[in-house]
């Protein structure tokens, strides 16, 4: 089976479950596993894709995302390929895709694997007392956040905080009239690659915050890097509670 991966997640997820050479296309956002992704051709970016060159490799199945992947350009290619669309809001739709996935790519066993190491990881996430509240910047000018039915929002409950835009749009946009009050402000080291030179912009907006540059990949890339995640979120917690 030849694939196309357009969504950076899901390629290191082909790559965990032994599929690299059957791999013929990814997107420039695809950097994971990073000694190995880049004997893979590109193919454009997740919203920017080169469609006759994917078209002229003739994948067998081309797998996208619902958010990730522009719907036009997945409806044009759908003309041409199979295309499995993804869709993952939540941990238990990321482990159901990783098992689709495997049954797509005749990959059970070791799908079945990476799903049980998952649950066993997020197992260790239970019973927090304190759920100091957060807020999870993701772009700046403007800036956005991340509200409810995002797949970070559900990070940030598994990790036990509570996100102060829970209530709001999937990515609200964020101003000083919006009455926010978090302990924490989370700088996402993607898509926007936040740094500390940004902090003090920030912090006229939320003086009372304390502000914490966090790994956006493991709030927010689902598929097997979610084997990771539940460590990076302990990890966190400890430092600054």
């Amino acid at each position: 089976m030849k694939i196309i991966s357009l969504v950076p997640s899901i390629t290191e997820l082909l790559f965990d479950l032994g599929l690299k050479n059957q791999i013929i296309g990814r997107t420039k956002f695809c950097i994971h596993p990073k000694d190995e992704v880049h004997e893979i051709p590109q193919l454009g970016g997740t919203k920017n894709l080169h469609i006759d060159k994917i078209i002229q490799a003739n994948a067998d199945v081309i797998i996208a995302n619902k958010e990730e992947n522009l719907k036009s350009e997945v409806e044009h290619l759908q003309q041409h390929t199979e295309v499995m669309i993804t869709d993952v809001e939540n941990l238990e739709q990321n482990n159901q895709m990783i098992l689709d996935i495997g049954k797509k790519t005749k990959t059970e066993e070791k799908a079945v694997k990476i799903v049980k190491e998952i649950q066993h990881e997020f197992f260790k996430l239970q019973n927090f007392t304190q759920h100091p509240k957060v807020l999870y910047l993701i772009w700046k000018n403007p800036y956005m956040s991340v509200g409810k039915s995002t797949f970070i929002d559900d990070m940030l409950q598994h990790s036990g905080f509570d996100n102060v835009c829970k209530h709001l749009e999937r990515y609200p946009q964020i101003t000083e009239n919006d009455n926010l009050t978090p302990d924490f402000v989370f700088l996402s080291s993607e898509p926007y690659p936040f740094s500390p030179k940004h902090i003090p912009e920030v912090q006229n907006s939320f003086p009372n915050a304390k502000y914490i540059l966090v790994d956006g990949e493991m709030f927010s890339w689902y598929g097997s890097r979610m084997r990771l995640a539940p460590k990076y979120f302990l990890n966190l917690r400890a430092q600054i509670l």
